[in-house]
């Protein structure tokens, strides 16, 4: 029966959007056989001058890490956001805390519509931490809690956060949240066998974000250094990409030349969303490739993008 009552639905599709300015580069297979490198095109190159940063770290020895997301492979089933809230312990902040924007998952999945409302298409893009190398977190941070480490990725260190989010304020992808209240019950027994006991139940107060599963990458090194060998590529697999029912993520050392990370980022397909920043993504992603019937109405060209992202659609 009725009841003539309304409820605001909870929803996170206008949160923090940043359309408009080539972040999801798309194209037909004829555009791509006729100009390989049209993803390139799209964006612009930033002047080497163009930082915060004095002293440009070398990141040419060691491990390296890196991630590549394949946009022709999503189909936005948003399983890497489950799998990496399991995997991090991360916060589910109810519904009114969503009407807030408050919500906390590390990483979201943006979707974009193009073509007309009749028959529109819509598009998907994961969106997580660029672990910027250039990262303008960091040069914000009254008190380096957001800093980078020696195989370059932007960690955040839980105890000298104050909660100031000037870093979430600088950070042009919006991929940092603040934990506003102590949603997660650390003292019931049973409540936490629930959880990943490698990863730490974050407090109130500090703002969090992804690290390309750091936990994982500890494991794999200290496993490579016990059997007395140098990692391997494909030892280090993220709970994100390990979930990926399409395989569209690949996670490696962008500095081993064999990797399947490296070779993937050598196509020219691939591109850093906001590149133009000289933010240097270490995240980057591979142009979307579509192959429509040549009847169809379709405008052959580079997605912009417009409308909205959620978590769920």
């Amino acid at each position: 029966p009725r009841t003539r009552r309304s409820v605001l639905l909870a929803t996170t599709q206008k949160h923090g959007t940043i359309e408009g300015r080539n972040l999801l580069r798309k194209g037909s297979l004829e555009h791509y056989r006729a100009d390989a490198e049209f993803v390139q095109h799209a964006g612009h190159t930033p002047p080497d001058d163009l930082t915060l940063y004095t002293s440009p770290v070398d990141y040419s020895h060691g491990n390296q890490w890196g991630m590549v997301i394949n946009l022709s492979a999503c189909i936005g089933c948003n399983a890497c956001t489950i799998a990496c809230q399991a995997e991090n312990n991360i916060p589910v902040v109810g519904r009114k805390n969503v009407h807030m924007g408050r919500e906390m998952h590390w990483i979201r999945i943006d979707r974009y519509f193009s073509g007309s409302a009749d028959d529109p298409h819509i598009d998907h893009q994961p969106v997580t931490c660029m672990q910027c190398e250039n990262a303008p977190c960091e040069t914000v941070c009254p008190v380096g809690a957001t800093v980078h480490s020696a195989d370059g990725i932007n960690q955040m260190v839980y105890n000298r956060c104050v909660g100031t989010r000037y870093c979430s304020n600088n950070c042009p992808y919006k991929v940092r949240h603040f934990n506003f209240f102590k949603y997660v019950d650390d003292q019931t027994e049973v409540l936490k066998l629930g959880r990943n006991p490698h990863v730490t139940v974050r407090p109130r107060g500090v703002m969090e974000k992804c690290t390309y599963c750091i936990q994982r990458i500890s494991v794999a090194r200290i496993d490579a250094r016990v059997q007395g060998r140098a990692l391997r590529d494909g030892d280090i697999v993220t709970a994100c990409q390990q979930v990926c029912p399409t395989r569209a993520i690949t996670f490696g050392d962008i500095n081993d030349a064999e990797s399947e990370v490296t070779r993937l980022r050598a196509r020219p397909l691939n591109y850093g969303m906001l590149a133009e920043l000289n933010v240097r993504p270490r995240t980057t992603y591979l142009g979307k490739i579509i192959n429509p019937h040549p009847d169809l109405d379709d405008d052959m060209v580079i997605r912009h993008g417009h409308g909205g992202r959620g978590l769920f659609r």
